[in-house]
């Protein structure tokens, strides 16, 4: 692209040419394919993704499954609320720092893996992509969401 082209297409206020709007509606139009396979499941899609979190990595602090889906406490709390409410998780205070609370797997949450394992099967055929170009995708998507991180920490004030 050459810096006449580059300029233009930054300064673009066209719904279609904006990088946020693309994602969104990406991100909208997966999440509308998931939607009925979690249905199955009986999970919303932050619930999906908290419990590939915790069949990935176990037992684990709350403040880092936070840390790895990027949300806030505010927002996680209501959310393992429903978990376990749901007999999935357990939330237990560590013994070492009562300040710490650890989220554990319940028998019925680790029973339910079986079932989500057919869930990113069934939903590479909505995609119309090889399961090469969705790796190839989820990389270039996890780059950008790395660069776009670092030059908000770095542009932010100390």
């Amino acid at each position: 692209m050459n810096e006449e082209t580059s300029r233009t297409a930054a300064a673009s206020l066209l719904l279609d040419d904006q990088l946020c709007f693309a994602l969104y509606a990406a991100q909208r139009a997966v999440t509308a394919v998931y939607r009925p396979l979690l249905d199955e499941l009986g999970l919303t899609y932050p619930q999906y993704l908290t419990m590939l979190v915790l069949w990935e990595r176990g037992e684990i602090p709350v403040k880092e499954l936070g840390a790895a889906l990027r949300l806030d406490y505010g927002t996680l709390s209501p959310l393992l609320k429903r978990l376990e409410a749901a007999g999935l998780v357990r939330r237990e205070r560590s013994a070492a720092d009562e300040r710490s609370v650890r989220l554990v797997l319940t028998d019925q949450g680790e029973a339910l893996r079986s079932r989500a394992e057919r869930v990113p099967a069934r939903l590479l055929p909505a995609t119309g992509l090889e399961a090469s170009e969705i790796a190839r995708l989820r990389g270039e998507l996890h780059e950008l969401t790395r660069r776009v991180a670092v030059a908000t920490d770095s542009a932010t004030p100390e």
